[in-house]
């Protein structure tokens, strides 16, 4: 029998998983689909500035307002219309729907985060686990199940571009500007060739049918579990601005401005792969059609490792998790800088996203989970936070895609992996010796729903504490 918080973490999980299958392969495909003048990259770099935007204040004043699963329908129903924006791409169309899209990411994202916490803290006592574990697991369900998107994503756009009759070959003379070793001209890689309009169409259609199911999903199954939280909020509203600077405010927590390069590695790490790895390597050397196939092996990974990583994270901590990605990304990072893509070697090019899927996991996994347990009684904020640095990632890395070279862009990778790290560890030896208090420990009343940020009450058997971050 599954009880109410997995299956609330499930039903997100599916929601997303529907909403990313569209998302997801748009993503992948907008360095080559769109490649006039940058134009899908640009769109890429707009939405992730329209996060930071929306983060700064949307996410606290959404989710008090709305509750998680409303904050949630209501962000997936910008994700459609970036979708249907993509019917008929242009600067008309693609702008405008990827301001639209990043302005409902932040509180998606945020809220999808304090419910799977809040799921967590709320089934940890029933469990006699520590409420870190369960959020950890909680986690490694969701992203074992969304990141799977990129799959059928991914398998829907290779199917239906591979049906194309007028594929053609790539040329010895096309391949010398594939991978990292020449940079004569940036935009020297011009071997992309768009699929028919119509199968453009049929792909579009498609998206935006599976993004109006996410949508359907989580409005009919999903629980409004924080109802009576925002019921109250409603009926006691704090002043505008305390909500609006709320994101700021915990910057006032040095652990979460220490965290920022991890964070925002995040955005670096994820945009190379569906930015530069896709065109550079896989659409230069073997066509847009392989795409899809590339990055099936991506999200195959990443969910897999995601499951995996989040029941092993309760027996080796995160530290040696990260650890790991992190090893695998610089291996990955400096293998790339010296291979020249070949076409036969067809293997090599699904490898590098296995591999990158499984550091993946990781960041996200564990990223997410940390962030839950040392901000745990100010989860909006924390995860608007989270949300707004990973995007500066993605931002500053879509921004100079068309401007340098794909070694320098390695090269600047490279760099902030190794600030990440050295930034985490410090956290987690900081956390290590003054463990932040959990929320299990006092900060809900018996029906684990009321939560206060400074002078944590309980009933019953429940203790009081006094702590304050």
């Amino acid at each position: 029998m599954i009880d109410r918080n997995m299956k609330n973490v499930l039903v997100v999980s599916i929601g997303f998983l529907s909403l990313f299958t569209a998302y997801g392969g748009l993503q992948s495909l907008q360095s080559s689909l769109n490649a006039e003048d940058g134009m899908g990259v640009t769109s890429l770099s707009v939405i992730y500035a329209s996060i930071i935007l929306s983060s700064m204040f949307l996410p606290p004043i959404l989710i008090k307002n709305l509750g998680c699963k409303w904050t949630i329908v209501a962000g997936m129903g910008c994700y459609v219309t970036y979708s249907i924006g993509n019917l008929y791409p242009g600067w008309y169309t693609l702008i405008p729907t990827s301001v639209i899209l990043g302005m409902g990411g932040s509180p998606l994202w945020s809220a999808k985060c304090t419910l799977l916490t809040i799921s967590g803290n709320r089934q940890a006592p029933n469990e006699n686990k520590k409420a870190a574990d369960v959020i950890n697991k909680y986690f490694g369900i969701f992203f074992l199940i969304f990141q799977s998107s990129a799959v059928w994503g991914n398998l829907m756009s290779s199917l239906i571009f591979g049906s194309d009759t007028n594929i053609t070959s790539i040329s010895e003379e096309e391949l010398q500007y594939c991978g990292a070793g020449v940079c004569a001209d940036i935009n020297a890689n011009t071997t992309t060739k768009k699929p028919a309009q119509q199968l453009v169409w049929t792909l579009v259609g498609c998206y935006i049918g599976v993004g109006v199911l996410a949508m359907i999903i989580v409005a009919v199954f999903l629980d409004n579990i924080d109802r009576d939280q925002t019921r109250e909020f409603r009926g006691n509203r704090e002043p505008f601005w305390s909500t609006f600077l709320a994101t700021f405010t915990l910057l006032k927590d040095k652990r979460l401005v220490i965290l920022i390069p991890l964070t925002m590695y995040s955005g670096f790490e994820q945009s190379f792969l569906s930015g530069e790895y896709t065109k550079n390597y896989v659409t230069c050397a073997l066509g847009i059609h392989y795409v899809g196939y590339a990055m099936i092996c991506f999200g195959a990974a990443n969910s897999l490792s995601s499951f995996m990583f989040g029941r092993l994270a309760e027996y080796t901590g995160r530290a040696p998790l990260f650890c790991l990605a992190a090893v695998t990304n610089f291996s990955c990072i400096l293998a790339l800088l010296f291979w020249r893509p070949d076409p036969d070697q067809l293997p090599v090019f699904f490898v590098f996203p296995a591999l990158w899927g499984m550091a993946d996991a990781v960041w996200q996994t564990q990223t997410n989970s940390l962030y839950g347990v040392l901000f745990p009684r100010q989860k909006e904020a924390a995860f608007a936070n989270y949300r707004m640095w990973e995007s500066l990632g993605f931002v500053i890395a879509f921004a100079y895609s068309t401007f340098i070279c794909l070694d320098i862009k390695l090269y600047i990778l490279l760099g902030v992996l190794i600030l990440s790290m050295v930034t985490y560890l410090w956290v987690e030896y900081q956390e290590h010796k003054n463990p932040t208090l959990p929320v299990e420990e006092g900060i809900y009343d018996t029906d684990y729903t009321n939560v206060t940020d400074k002078n944590y009450s309980a009933k019953g058997n429940h203790i009081i504490s006094q702590t304050s971050l």
